[in-house]
């Protein structure tokens, strides 16, 4: 392996994108912006104690944007070297020389740039060989198959580690840079008691290999909740309450993000339409941008054009406070950038009611379905309209009574996010939403 991908390296990257801003400068560019970044990887599956894939990743990457009084031109490579740089900047100017104005195009305004860059502890590498990295895959999958006789099969078992250091540049004079990790653990485990096979996984994953939950957790929760799933049954179709486990209450609210991005917003696609300052959710839901929480999944300093992530409301007691902008959607919006372009950052959904455990979500709801893996893609962003195919478990009284395949969970995303009941303690911090389970009053589950 060649040098370090750390922070030492910011220096060498700032020079490389300084170096393509001013030679985009010298060919009459108006404006300019330059991407650089490095990257280093390991992935390795092992499938019923045998190795399966040991993949190992290096890659560099340089884009460069200009702008042409608001003509764009744009043009990447992996060739990081002053003659290719010189020669990929000689492109993207002809590029932006035969492409018409867009009277929205260009950076992000200078004034919203980051000025001061805090250290979130976004880097924290581990250094594992790839022999290593199989025998934690190994025990992961023995501790998952020990579990109960009937887990008899394995999709595998996937350890990874990834880390980065990316530095961005503009002509407004903004340059900077920050390195990060990542890592993850995952297992995916087959239980059969006769004909009956059922699948489930877990996985953990963190900015540090410290966050990661234990390795013989992961896959004795694999097993557990493949074990589980035996002896599931269909439902005829009713109306009932539906209780999402937080891994997929995320996705649940990934929805709303999706339809008040500033693209679905001036492009008119969203059930959300012109939705700001009016109520989305019941009045005792929050849900609060937090980009600079320390070591967290989502935090970035600045997005990706430079300007600085700050803390906000998306929604505040129950009403939308705005939308998710980068500097392109909010020019055309007629609105000002929320520092979003690449994406959110952290979003925290709370309730003023307070958290309730599982078991208290459980007790709330008396009866109904608790939604553990949903299937298919049967969302419609412009209406709302939502039909999935899900499995889980159907509670009486509070309680589980046996699990529940092969039905579908329909309705629409307006009345559901009115129908929020409760939310609960167990956050799951994996993504971008940071929600813990969430409880929705009656929705249609369609079964036989």
């Amino acid at each position: 392996m060649s040098q370090a991908i750390d922070a030492s390296r910011i220096p060498e990257l700032s020079d490389i994108a300084e170096f393509a801003l001013r030679e985009a400068r010298e060919a009459g560019a108006t404006q300019a912006e330059a991407d650089v970044s490095l990257q280093q990887g390991l992935n390795v599956t092992v499938r019923l104690g045998e190795v399966e894939t040991v993949e190992y990743q290096r890659d560099r990457a340089l884009g460069i944007t200009v702008y042409f009084s608001q003509a764009k031109g744009s043009a990447s490579s992996a060739d990081l070297r002053p003659e290719a740089v010189r020669e990929m900047v000689r492109k993207a100017c002809s590029i932006a020389r035969h492409t018409a104005r867009d009277e929205f195009a260009g950076l992000a305004d200078e004034t919203d740039m980051a000025r001061d860059i805090p250290d979130l502890s976004l880097y924290h590498p581990w250094d594992i060989s790839p022999e290593q990295a199989i025998e934690i895959a190994r025990a992961c999958e023995a501790s998952g198959l020990a579990v109960d006789r009937r887990v008899n099969n394995s999709e595998g078992a996937t350890v990874s580690t990834h880390r980065g250091v990316r530095v961005y540049g503009n002509s407004h004079g903004f340059l900077a840079g920050y390195p990060s990790t990542s890592h993850s653990v995952s297992c995916a485990l087959l239980a059969q008691e006769g004909a009956d096979m059922q699948r489930d996984y877990w996985y953990s994953n963190a900015r540090s290999p410290s966050g990661l939950e234990a390795l013989e957790y992961i896959g004795r929760r694999a097993g557990e909740r493949a074990v589980a799933r035996l002896g599931a049954r269909q439902l005829s179709t009713r109306k009932a309450p539906v209780l999402f486990v937080a891994e997929l209450a995320r996705g649940l609210f990934g929805h709303m993000v999706s339809a008040v991005q500033g693209s679905s917003q001036y492009r008119k696609s969203s059930f959300l339409l012109d939705a700001a300052g009016t109520q989305v959710l019941p009045d005792h839901v929050q849900i609060q941008e937090r980009p600079h929480l320390i070591g967290a999944i989502a935090s970035a300093p600045f997005d990706g054009e430079g300007v600085a992530t700050r803390d906000r409301d998306l929604v505040r007691e129950g009403v939308l406070q705005g939308y998710i902008l980068g500097s392109y959607s909010a020019r055309k919006l007629g609105l000002r950038t929320t520092g979003n372009s690449g994406g959110i950052h952290n979003l925290h959904v709370t309730s003023t009611r307070g958290a309730q455990g599982f078991d208290e979500l459980l007790a709330a709801m008396g009866t109904g379905l608790v939604v553990t893996e949903l299937m298919g893609q049967g969302v419609n962003g412009v209406t709302g309209d939502y039909s999935r195919g899900a499995t889980g478990f159907w509670v009486e009284d509070g309680q589980f009574r046996f699990p529940v395949h092969e039905v579908t969970i329909a309705g629409n995303l307006r009345q559901m996010y009115q129908g929020v009941r409760a939310i609960g303690s167990d956050l799951d911090t994996r993504g971008a939403v940071l929600t813990g389970s969430v409880l929705l009053d009656e929705v249609t589950i369609a079964g036989n």
